[in-house]
């Protein structure tokens, strides 16, 4: 039975480094895979939404909701502005338009990064991931900040922006808001960026399994070199 698995698995092919020692290709195919992998998840990630928020009031027994994309707002984004027209509030559109705009392009540079962190074969891999393993949590700390600055934007002269003092939304569960009750929940698409970064930690342990043998042996080499050298330079 293990000769026709041999046999229909082929021979094994190694890679032979500067110091003799052999390592399998699939140690250093491996972290190549799972890095594409986490750069799809961020892709795919981008057609869910990341963040919802309901809101209830007398008028809208039934809630009025909005889902927040890194790119795009869905929902009853009119009949929320309307209400917030009576505080005073800017319109739910105005909020993140820069952030949204360079959302697309920005995970796409993301992916590229972790493709290419193959390619540097040294702890410095790190640093080239890095903004994807950032981009969720700099995704809720731009959210909190929004949410912020719309509660804290009441024009005390409009309708209702008397009756109802400066606030910040929860990101994550309920609150209350005057009349209002508002409920917020992380959505698939974040879940889906927190998995991404599972993956690429699980990339980095496979990375330097990998490459940390391969730069010991150079380093080693390197050093041997440089001893010869030194033992060999004639003294004047």
């Amino acid at each position: 039975m293990k000769s026709i698995l041999a046999s229909i698995r082929g021979p094994k092919i190694e890679v032979i480094l500067a110091d003799g020692s052999k390592h399998p290709l699939i140690d250093y195919l491996l972290p190549s895979a799972i890095f594409s992998i986490a750069a799809l998840l961020l892709v795919v990630s981008t057609f869910m939404p990341y963040w919802s928020m309901k809101m209830t009031a007398p008028q809208y027994p039934r809630g009025l909701r909005v889902d927040i994309f890194v790119n795009r707002l869905e929902g009853d984004m009119k009949e929320i502005d309307a209400l917030n027209h009576y505080l005073g509030m800017a319109p739910l559109d105005s909020g993140g338009q820069l952030e949204r705009s360079i959302a697309a392009a920005a995970i796409l540079a993301i992916g590229l990064l972790l493709t290419a962190s193959v390619f540097v074969h040294s702890k410095w891999a790190t640093l080239v991931v890095l903004p994807a393993l950032m981009f969720p949590f700099i995704f809720v700390a731009d959210l909190f900040y929004i949410l912020y600055q719309f509660g804290h934007s009441i024009d005390p002269k409009s309708a209702l922006g008397g009756a109802i003092q400066p606030f910040t939304p929860a990101l994550v569960g309920a609150s209350k808001i005057g009349q209002f009750g508002t409920f917020a929940s992380f959505e698939m698409g974040f879940y889906i960026s927190l998995l991404a970064i599972v993956v690429i930690v699980i990339g980095l342990y496979f990375h330097r399994r990998a490459y940390k043998p391969a730069a010991e042996a150079r380093q080693k080499i390197l050093e041997q070199k440089a001893g010869k050298t030194k033992s060999g330079a004639v003294k004047i």
